[in-house]
């Protein structure tokens, strides 16, 4: 028989283990809180205040910083702002995937003269730096006349060629059999893509959802190249607040909140769902 006292005593060794376990979490998870508390906090500080107050909870709250920001009629849009980006980061989303998605299913089940020599060279521009497609981006966006304008902001980030190569890769793992089978009961390619296989590719869509969203939404060099004014995006916008010897610091992290809650809205809603998708979706014989 075992010793009774065998399973305290062996949960007894393991208590240091467990207590160095969460502390070391909980210093990473300081890490990334710490920052996001005194955003919070200077937010909520007058421009005098958000210099001179250095404590972490406000001496005189004032939600100033907030009401200037959603208000209309500033000298600095930013709520134009922000409704551009959450046009352009949920608009933008919705097709990059689509688009993405159906290029990927094109390249795991259909075969198309060059298709091996075509996938390389998509897969090589991922190993070219963003920055040398500014120019030729910004020529054909003038070119179509769309220079500061809504689909100027979010055409370049269709192209998610991260995104072919994402989902193609999930595609290829999704038994053949079960597209045959389709196949067998009439169904077209079409339909066979949308009824068969994007169910099953729920988990990967969510999570290049939650990816390109905040790619568009985090995007700060190129809206500050294709736009200018209300026209621009919440990132290039709030580094106008800055300037060469002045900065609004208390307005900075106001729109720094509100430019993080969607963010943390998304991630947590997607999450969510990408373990519920994994957990009920599967193969089952």
């Amino acid at each position: 028989m075992r010793p009774a006292g065998h399973g305290t005593s062996r949960s007894g060794r393991l208590r240091p283990a467990r207590i160095g376990l969460f502390a070391v979490l909980i210093l990473i998870a300081l890490f990334f809180i710490v920052p996001l508390l005194w955003m919070v906090s200077t937010s909520l500080k007058g421009p005098t205040d958000a210099i001179v107050d250095t404590g972490w909870i406000p001496q005189r709250p004032t939600f100033d910083n907030f009401r200037q920001i959603l208000s209309t009629s500033g000298d600095t849009p930013v709520f134009r702002w922000l409704l551009n980006s959450a046009i352009v980061s949920g608009v933008g989303t919705l097709l990059s995937v689509l688009l993405t998605s159906l290029s990927a299913y094109a390249f795991a089940r259909i075969d198309f003269p060059g298709k091996g020599l075509l996938f390389s060279a998509l897969i090589t521009t991922l190993l070219l730096p963003s920055v040398m497609f500014l120019v030729p981006q910004f020529l054909v966006i003038n070119w179509l006349g769309l220079y500061n304008t809504i689909p100027a902001l979010m055409l370049p980030g269709l192209a998610g060629v991260f995104g072919v190569f994402f989902m193609r890769q999930f595609f290829l793992g999704i038994p053949l059999e079960l597209e045959e089978a389709a196949y067998v009961d009439g169904a077209n390619r079409f339909r066979t893509f949308r009824s068969v296989v994007l169910p099953l590719a729920r988990p990967a869509i969510a999570t290049l959802s939650v990816i390109t969203f905040l790619a568009f939404w985090n995007d700060y060099l190129w809206p500050l190249i294709a736009c200018q004014g209300d026209g621009c995006t919440l990132p290039p916008g709030l580094a106008t607040l800055q300037g060469q010897f002045t900065a609004q610091y208390g307005l900075l992290m106001a729109g720094a909140v509100l430019a993080a809650i969607p963010v943390l809205v998304v991630y947590l809603v997607a999450q969510r769902w990408i373990v519920q998708s994994v957990t009920s979706a599967g193969i089952k014989g």
